[in-house]
């Protein structure tokens, strides 16, 4: 079991479960939303974007399709002292919260290419970006209104891809933040219902 340090808390990470690396701290980074907020992390892995909303004092549905990933959350929920505040779900994307909606969603997205799906957790299909695109297209079914999506993309997938699909749903966008990496750029984007 693998652990790693998170605003002053020890979280411990399963094994099988997304360990934290750069997209996973620029993105708890940039997210910022206001108390008693209804928010979905989605892909909770082992809880680091659930924590971030909860200590923010959002009231956190965390979903993630590996079991593990969702056992995991709610220990380090407990850890921190916010199982109050943090709920779980398993679920395939949106299959388990199907009428819900939420005023703020974080998805930090598995999107290394891969021909065969080996690892869930970082695999986001044949070119990348698939189960991406697949979660962005149910982005307005769940999100209120006046809320928005925080979601990292790597350049490893096509930014300009994402921005046409965003676009084609009807959602604005903004990049609220770039990291520049060895190989990659991640960025993140932070969608919401385009005013125009």
């Amino acid at each position: 079991m693998k652990r790693v340090f998170f605003k002053g808390f020890e979280l411990v990470v399963y094994d099988s479960v997304y360990e934290p690396r750069e997209d996973s701290f620029l993105l708890a980074e940039n997210v910022k939303v206001k108390p008693g907020i209804k928010a979905l992390d989605m892909g909770c892995g082992c809880g680091i974007q659930a924590i971030n909303l909860a200590l923010q004092r959002a009231d956190v549905l965390a979903a993630d399709i590996n079991e593990r990933a969702v056992a995991n959350t709610i220990e380090n929920a407990r850890r921190c002292g916010l199982s109050d505040k943090i709920s779980t779900v398993q679920s395939d994307l949106f299959n388990a919260v199907e009428n819900r909606k939420f005023d703020c969603i974080v998805f930090n997205p598995p999107y290394l290419p891969a021909s065969r799906l080996k690892d869930a957790s970082v695999e986001g299909g044949k070119y990348g970006y698939e189960l991406l695109h697949k979660f962005l297209d149910k982005i307005p079914l769940h999100l209120k209104e006046n809320g928005f999506c925080y979601f990292v993309q790597s350049s490893l997938d096509g930014e300009l891809r994402t921005k046409r699909k965003l676009k084609k749903l009807g959602l604005g966008f903004e990049i609220v933040a770039r990291q520049k990496l060895f190989f990659e750029e991640l960025m993140v984007f932070k969608a919401f219902f385009s005013k125009l």
